[in-house]
């Protein structure tokens, strides 16, 4: 199957990578592993003035109506450019609450616009960047409504800062609307995953032209060229997966998606790491914001086995 992208969505897509590429990402993302969330508030206002969030948000809640290949498109740049914060969570909440009356006249204007950052989290589970939200809704067992903030853990990535939330109040959600919601995020999930990828083998081709053993660069080898090739073709498998589920947003297909991207990007960052060698364990390059995020995110919203298990079942 082949899918082409719109003019419109070309220019979107394009237009949002090149304001990341202008707003020096690695810096914010530095800042909120460090608490500071002021560089990555500045970032999620830009993002929410390009219209990012209202993708999510229903038209009657001043949003542009769900439009999951453009979201996929937008998320695949968040990936990309290791943009921190929970976007994912964000968005996913939007689709939460878009049938739940209240609570969606209180928060989806405010999602749309940007001016709230909502986090998930099931229970007994994490919320990601707790600190920084305006809400937290939990999911299971019963749903709920927590306040910002909690129980700092630790994380493999840590411009992902988990928390245990505190006690809630109930909140009224339907177990239709959670489902919609996870599978939201699981979904979004997997652009972000496929965008890190992306990054993560741009960054290693390029470091291969450069580095240079026994006279020429190392990206001249074969076995760097077929160790490159096979993550290509990893990334490239994922990409029509996540825009196939973009058009039918079943749930098998979002957990081929995610499975698929999730692992391409756990397999780039492993080549990524392997072919700068002893440079890419340093911290203070940059590659090391995409190195940490691979991982937590091949698992996030539905481990690998978990959506194999939903791929069989679907």
């Amino acid at each position: 199957m082949r899918f082409l992208q719109s003019r419109e969505q070309q220019d979107f897509a394009r237009s949002l990578d090149a304001m990341l590429t202008a707003a020096d990402t690695p810096a914010a993302v530095r800042a909120w592993e460090a608490g500071d969330h002021g560089p990555g508030r500045e970032l999620w206002a830009r993002i929410a003035q390009a219209g990012v969030f209202a993708l999510a948000v229903p038209e009657p809640y001043e949003g542009m109506g769900v439009l999951p290949v453009e979201l996929a498109l937008a998320f695949r740049e968040l990936g990309k450019h290791a943009v921190p914060g929970p976007y994912v969570e964000t968005a996913a909440a939007a689709v939460l609450l878009a049938g739940c009356g209240a609570l969606a006249k209180e928060w989806l204007p405010r999602i749309a616009a940007g001016e709230a950052m909502v986090t998930l989290a099931e229970g007994g589970g994490y919320a990601l960047d707790a600190d920084a939200a305006d809400a937290v809704f939990v999911l299971s067992p019963e749903p709920a409504l927590a306040p910002p903030g909690g129980e700092l853990h630790v994380s493999a990535d840590t411009a992902r800062r988990l928390y245990r939330p505190a006690a809630g109040r109930p909140a009224s959600v339907t177990p239709e609307a959670r489902a919609a919601a996870r599978d939201f995020a699981c979904f979004l999930t997997a652009a972000q995953a496929l965008g890190v990828g992306d990054a993560l083998l741009a960054q290693t081709v390029s470091y291969v032209k450069q580095r240079t053993q026994f006279g020429m660069p190392i990206g001249a080898f074969q076995a760097v060229k077929h160790r490159l090739a096979d993550t290509l073709v990893g990334l490239e498998f994922a990409r029509p997966l996540l825009y196939g589920a973009a058009l039918s947003m079943a749930p098998a297909d979002i957990a081929a998606a995610k499975v698929s991207a999730g692992e391409a990007a756990y397999a780039a960052a492993r080549t990524a790491l392997q072919l700068h060698g002893a440079v890419g364990y340093t911290q203070e390059l940059d590659l090391s914001l995409w190195l940490r995020k691979a991982r937590p995110l091949r698992d996030a919203w539905g481990t690998p086995a978990r959506c194999r298990g939903r791929v069989l079942e679907g």
